[in-house]
């Protein structure tokens, strides 16, 4: 398997015209080890820092091709050009779109990565990865622009851990959903940028406090018997306020395709959060708040901290806020954690290889195995035709998940017996007694096939007695034991 090493080049995939330093050049005379991978032409610049070319000898790997990754910062307008010729090199797999614009105009580019880009395949699970919510927390704004670089080079290498990622999954990441943000702490530079500079964006507004609070409504009715905490609607009351042109956008984004899986990548702690991470006392925020899918978290996120080298993301907590992982999770069929990467906000770049060496398993495991947990299956009538919107329960749980557009579901579940309920307006209720064995390594098919359903409504009598408006208008109900002969 070829795995990434540092190599000092002006740019990912680089040009003749930019050209590249080779470190084993003067070892192997006129042949250039760089020419022989990406067939570059490479003139000798400077040499670069000894403590920087040890590290590009000591990862070089001449037996085989590998993945170039050049580990350092990138502006704003690097970074789409990166992803835009990532998307290039890999266009069967890989294409990039923007979902709006920030306050400054700046675009929210995100590249996606699929063996049928650009569309949702039947019972294919899609997930999207999200850094720089904040501006100044750049470490996973970086993660993600190697990642898909990562992903594009080791695919067309022929990796097969790599290629059934991509042929399994819909990948979307969005490397930056504040580029404002970022361009402000970038001004400063790690050793200058402080605490909050640049984490709001243009408007002053923290995006991770500015989506819809859905979790106050689930604490105001989650008594009432009936009250189903899924796909909570938008309040109109939130609309009066200040809502922030990349909030909006990521609204949009979110509800108009069906992630079942997303991770916000953060920084400032190490530690991972999952919902609900708003607590249900307003006085006390460390309160445990658990969701109905409390169990499902905590085992998604386990195999993240075991598989994050040298340091692992910490246990699983609550006590972080995330507005926006709440919003996934009441709003959509979608289960967002948020994944606070280290203490050091804007590390320097020597710190961005090591970095990278830390959460690369971490990451691919995330995409390889824990979207592919639990059930999935389609919904369909009589005739085979895929019914959209259709409810899938479980039960003893108070959430549920509808089908996409073909009418094809997800639902991340523990191993375990369950008890599945598909239901659609109009169609009858089946249900099916499910097993998952905890050595199950990929996500079970259970189908539903529901049968069109005619009601017959009884016509009440219109005619009332004289005294039945009295009770009616008056907001009481009628005695209906006095109508024995209605």
């Amino acid at each position: 398997m070829a795995w990434p090493y540092f190599l000092d080049c002006d740019r990912f995939f680089a040009s003749k015209e930019e050209g590249c330093y080779d470190p084993l050049a003067g070892l192997k005379g006129k042949t250039s080890h760089c020419s022989s991978l990406l067939r570059l032409s490479c003139p000798e610049p400077s040499v670069p820092p000894p403590a920087r070319q040890e590290l590009a000898l000591s990862s070089l790997s001449p037996e085989e091709p590998s993945t170039i990754i050049q580990f350092t910062y990138t502006s704003n307008a690097q970074m789409y050009s990166l992803l835009k010729r990532t998307a290039a090199k890999c266009s069967s797999i890989a294409h990039v779109y923007s979902i709006g614009r920030s306050t400054e105009g700046r675009d929210l580019l995100v590249i996606e990565f699929s063996n049928n880009p650009g569309q949702h395949e039947l019972l294919e699970p899609e997930i999207k990865l999200v850094g720089n919510m904040h501006g100044n927390e750049v470490l996973g704004r970086q993660l993600l622009i190697y990642l898909a670089q990562y992903l594009c080079s080791e695919y067309n290498l022929g990796n097969q851990r790599i290629q059934t990622i991509v042929n399994t999954t819909r990948i979307h990441i969005l490397a930056s959903m504040n580029p404002d943000g970022y361009e402000l702490a970038a001004s400063e530079g790690h050793l200058l940028n402080g605490w909050t500079n640049g984490r709001a964006n243009a408007q002053n507004i923290d995006l991770n406090r500015n989506f819809p609070d859905l979790t106050s409504i689930f604490y105001r009715n989650r008594r009432s018997r009936h009250y189903r905490i899924d796909h909570i609607p938008i309040p109109d009351s939130y609309w009066f306020g200040k809502v922030a042109p990349e909030t909006y956008a990521v609204m949009k984004w979110i509800r108009s395709l069906p992630f079942v899986q997303s991770a916000s990548l953060h920084g400032g702690e190490l530690v991972i959060s999952y919902p609900f991470d708003f607590s249900r006392h307003p006085q006390e925020e460390r309160m445990f708040s658990p969701t109905p899918d409390e169990l499902v978290p905590s085992v998604l996120t386990d195999p993240l901290s075991t598989r994050r080298s040298s340091s692992s993301w910490l246990a699983p907590t609550r006590t972080w806020f995330s507005r926006m992982s709440d919003f996934n999770y009441l709003h959509t069929n979608c289960l967002e954690i948020t994944v606070e990467l280290g203490c050091d906000k804007f590390p320097s770049e020597a710190e961005l290889y090591p970095e990278w060496k830390r959460n690369k398993e971490a990451l691919l495991s995330f995409m390889e195995y824990q979207v592919h947990r639990g059930i999935k299956g389609v919904v369909t009538d009589t005739e085979g035709n895929g019914i959209k919107g259709a409810s899938v329960s479980v039960r003893g749980v108070r959430k549920d998940v509808t089908t996409a557009e073909d009418g094809d579901y997800w639902r991340l579940l523990n191993p375990g017996t369950h008890i599945l309920t598909a239901t659609a307006k109009g169609y009858s209720r089946v249900s099916k007694r499910v097993h998952l064995p905890r050595t199950m390594n990929k996500a079970g098919r259970v189908d539903f096939v529901l049968e069109k359903v005619w009601f017959l409504f009884r016509i009440e009598r219109q005619e009332k007695p004289w005294w039945w408006n009295y009770f009616s208008q008056s907001g009481i109900s009628p005695p209906q034991w006095l109508l024995r002969s209605v």
